[in-house]
């Protein structure tokens, strides 16, 4: 007997317990990176880039807690550009929101 209509109801098919095991994929290690140009601010003398550097090294959250970047997140600085680079998720929204 065919299903009614309106019905919704999983398609099986016989040949999905014949197929291949599915293999496991690796993921590549993607890095994101994001850099802050402060030279604007630093040239006027309202901010420093050291200290606006240890300011998100304290701040960012990784996994729910603060100060938990381990190897995951990194915070480096050259001149008057901080530069954050992440191997997990990481987005630039964030990133805006804490500067």
């Amino acid at each position: 007997r065919p299903p009614a209509r309106g019905c919704a109801r999983p398609l099986l098919s016989s040949f999905a317990h014949n197929m291949a095991p599915a293999k496991k994929i690796q993921k590549k290690k993607v890095v994101k990176k994001f850099a802050i140009d402060c030279s604007q601010p630093v040239d006027d003398g309202i901010m420093d880039a050291a200290s606006f550097e240890k300011f998100l090294l304290d701040k960012i959250k990784v996994n729910g807690k603060v100060g938990n970047l381990a190897d995951l997140v990194t915070v480096s600085r050259e001149k008057a550009k901080v530069i954050v680079s992440a191997e997990t998720d990481f987005s630039k929204s964030y990133l805006k929101y804490l500067s």
